[in-house]
């Protein structure tokens, strides 16, 4: 099995042994997105939707997912609530994103009301750290939580809300894997499950592989 087939079984497991984690769906929705699973993708991805109607990025990539299936209509559908979630929220990634495949398949975003306007305006003009992962506001965390690249990457650019859901969802990874970090093996395949959670890239996961003292 690789490593990618590992990991897609990882998260199928964390999923079924927990139908209402939203993280869990939403990272088994990206990984069958990257390996071209696409309604695969599409199934998980919108079950995290309904679990949670505020992860902008989700709608994100349930709408990718639809649209490479051929599913336009569902995807226009599933994108335009996500860009006024997306825009009442200040995720302006995501809803730049999202506008960006509404374009693609011959749709103009949804018209926002006034209130939304003025909120995303709002968020726009405040200057607050902006988290990568969620592309919203946030708190920067005081620190690098590790040393090395990926700790000052994770500092940069992930607030320390979404750095203290992944340390909730760090633990189930741990407890439904039964990882023993005694073992290398065990603590790669957590650091894996942390990339993917908060979307390092290929560079710096490699880096965080073959520098076990980023810890």
């Amino acid at each position: 099995m690789s490593t990618t087939d590992q990991r897609i079984a990882q998260f199928e497991k964390m999923a079924a042994d927990d139908a209402d984690n939203d993280m869990a769906h939403f990272s088994l929705g990206n990984a069958y997105l990257q390996e071209g699973r696409h309604a695969e993708a599409a199934a998980s991805l919108q079950r995290c939707i309904e679990i949670n109607g505020e992860l902008s990025k989700a709608y994100q990539l349930a709408g990718q997912a639809l649209i490479a299936c051929g599913r336009e209509d569902e995807a226009a559908s599933v994108l335009a609530r996500g860009y006024v979630v997306a825009a009442g929220k200040g995720d302006m990634m995501p809803r730049n994103a999202i506008a960006d495949l509404l374009g693609g398949i011959g749709r103009e975003p949804p018209q926002l009301s006034a209130e939304t306007e003025a909120a995303a305006k709002k968020v726009k003009d405040s200057g607050a750290f902006v988290c990568r992962h969620t592309g919203q506001p946030g708190t920067q965390l005081p620190d690098p939580p590790m040393r090395g690249a990926v700790g000052e990457w994770i500092h940069q650019h992930i607030s320390a809300e979404t750095w203290s859901l992944w340390l909730g969802q760090g633990t189930k990874v741990i407890n439904e894997l039964r990882l023993d970090f005694s073992r290398e093996e065990d603590q790669r395949v957590y650091d894996t499950h942390m990339c993917e959670f908060l979307g390092i890239d290929e560079t710096l996961h490699e880096q965080l592989a073959s520098a076990p003292g980023d810890d």
